[in-house]
């Protein structure tokens, strides 16, 4: 967070500053997961369809194990992904297929990264700068 008037040394750090935040993406995300793990009764893991139909197809429940169902709001698992399939055939079925396929780059010298770089940094060094100017676009 970059505050008026006051100085943040981890922003001024560079390489660290990046090394820093990926270190906490990756702390964060551990937590994530140890709270889907530890509160399974909660997030109703019970009503997903597949382990109620290896229940009732009389498979052993001790060669079922203890499976963590990630829910589709956890970005990356397999109903996450599930979900965007679905939306994208959605699209195709309601549209047709897709004629172009479009990119967007984000030129690192706009000046709406450039005016919120600390003196001395350039885009590289603040890739959230970067990723927040792309998303606005």
């Amino acid at each position: 967070m970059i505050r008026r008037g006051l100085d943040n040394v981890i922003l001024r750090c560079r390489e660290l500053c990046q090394q820093f935040m990926v270190d906490m993406y990756a702390k964060i995300e551990s937590e994530r997961l140890r709270y889907l793990r530890y509160n399974q009764q909660k997030l109703r893991a019970e009503e997903y369809i597949h382990l109620r139909d290896a229940i009732n197809n009389n498979a052993d429940v001790a060669e079922i194990g203890n499976h963590v169902i990630l829910p589709s709001s956890y970005v990356g698992s397999p109903r996450h992904m599930q979900e965007y399939i679905q939306d994208a055939l959605t699209f195709v079925r309601e549209y047709g297929r897709p004629c172009l396929f479009i990119t967007f780059t984000c030129n690192p010298k706009w000046p709406e990264i450039t005016s919120l770089l600390l003196p001395g940094q350039n885009a590289i060094h603040r890739h959230d700068i970067t990723a927040r100017v792309f998303r606005q676009s």
